[in-house]
């Protein structure tokens, strides 16, 4: 922009040089004549004041652009970093090894205390307790896989579990039988949670689950999205 203002003066600048209003072969203007636009005088001094309005123009457009730019990147930085701060999500199960290890069967309901932690990203999971405390209201992707082996045929093969928020069962899974010696079930459910809410697996009575070196026990959860 300066050079093409630099441009600007020296031709208006060369042209004063030359010839004034009283120089030769330039008389001075009639005053009472009508008034001449400066474009149709000089023509190229015009042209550069165009460009000069125009470079103007667009040099404040692109400011302006920049700036609202700046203003929605900074929202979006903010937006992923409330999101990293309320990453939720956690992995465990009953047990882990080679051993062949079961839980229960117990005279009451018992809450699944799963010992070996994959991931607790938020630390949301109480392994002593083997509740799940909602830190973040939301909805929530929860999953339950239970296996168990009755040891040989014709034992009895109960492999009953339920999911529970706040106490209350919202999702469970049932085989109770004599024909298969092993088998397992799966919860998979989407719950909008609120913060506070208590989610835990619970073991029916009667029942039990066992891990072995090819299956497990587990309890997985993440959050799918956090209320605004």
């Amino acid at each position: 922009m300066r050079a093409v203002v630099l441009l600007c003066l020296l031709h208006a600048a060369a042209g004063m040089s030359a010839y004034n209003w009283e120089g030769p072969g330039r008389a001075a203007p009639d005053p009472l004549t009508k008034p001449v636009s400066a474009c149709s005088v000089d023509k190229l001094s015009c042209e550069c004041c165009t460009m000069v309005r125009e470079t103007n123009r667009l040099q404040t457009y692109f400011d302006t652009t920049l700036t609202n730019l700046e203003k929605e990147l900074d929202k979006a930085n903010q937006g992923f970093n409330a999101l990293q701060d309320r990453r939720v999500a956690f992995s465990v199960s009953l047990y882990t090894g080679d051993n062949f290890k079961c839980l229960g069967p117990f005279g009451v309901d018992t809450i699944v205390p799963y010992q070996h932690s994959f991931l607790n990203l938020g630390m949301a999971y109480n392994m002593a307790s083997g509740i799940f405390s909602v830190s973040y209201s939301g909805v929530y992707s929860l999953a339950v896989t239970s296996f168990s082996d009755a040891g040989s045929p014709g034992n009895t093969l109960a492999v009953c579990t339920s999911l529970q928020v706040n106490g209350q069962i919202v999702a469970g899974s049932r085989e109770l039988n004599r024909k298969d010696q092993e088998d397992s079930t799966t919860i998979a459910v989407a719950l909008k949670l609120k913060a506070g809410d208590s989610v835990s697996v619970k073991l029916t009575k009667g029942c039990f689950l066992c891990d072995d070196s090819n299956h497990y026990n587990t309890f997985s959860a993440f959050l799918l999205y956090a209320d605004a």
